[in-house]
């Protein structure tokens, strides 16, 4: 369990940071990135929470999501080192993106399917949501660019759980548009 009795330590005073394992890294460090994105991501989520009193199911399924976040946050936060450790690290499950895509499935039942592009927006539910996708989509270019990075390795379940996350903002979006029918949708040229 974390316990946490102090919140500043002034070890980052000097611009770094301490992982869970290996040497303290710049702030701007990619790692760093990829976990704080994530963070935002969680941030805006419970920002979105606060539209969803109308929709008790999705508000549940997000906190679950809130969670896996933090789980996503600590399986970034420990690196690879190729030694041994004393416990097992926190890494995100493929049951965890299972879960996702069946939540996808579920919520996605009840849409009309697409004639166009979305338009962020509709409700002021909906465009919370759009927005934590968005916040999403740049947390997982984040991490991909880490996964790319050597020296750096990213689990494919961290990869698709990032990945599947947004996909299921989008989904959640129009679902709490009164199941699509709210969407905004894209008119190619429409301003010309």
């Amino acid at each position: 369990m974390v316990k946490l009795n102090k919140i500043y330590t002034r070890t980052g005073d000097n611009g770094t940071t301490g992982l869970v394992v290996g040497p303290r890294r710049k702030k701007h460090d990619l790692r760093v990135e990829s976990y704080g994105e994530v963070d935002e991501a969680n941030s805006v989520i419970g920002l979105a929470r606060q539209h969803l009193a109308d929709f008790p199911a999705l508000d549940r399924m997000l906190m679950r999501v809130q969670n896996d976040l933090f789980d996503l946050g600590a399986d970034l936060a420990t690196p690879e080192t190729g030694r041994k450790l004393d416990y097992e690290p926190l890494r995100i499950a493929q049951a965890q993106v299972d879960r996702l895509e069946k939540e996808i499935d579920a919520l996605n039942a009840d849409l009309e399917p697409l004639r166009s592009f979305v338009l962020p927006g509709g409700t002021p539910a909906a465009a919370a949501l759009h927005l934590a996708r968005t916040v999403a989509r740049r947390a997982e270019r984040r991490i991909v660019a880490l996964q790319d990075s050597e020296g750096e390795t990213v689990s494919a379940a961290a990869v698709a759980y990032i990945n599947r996350l947004s996909d299921f903002l989008f989904v959640a979006a129009r679902w709490v548009n009164d199941k699509g029918r709210a969407d905004i949708l894209w008119v190619p040229g429409q301003n010309r």
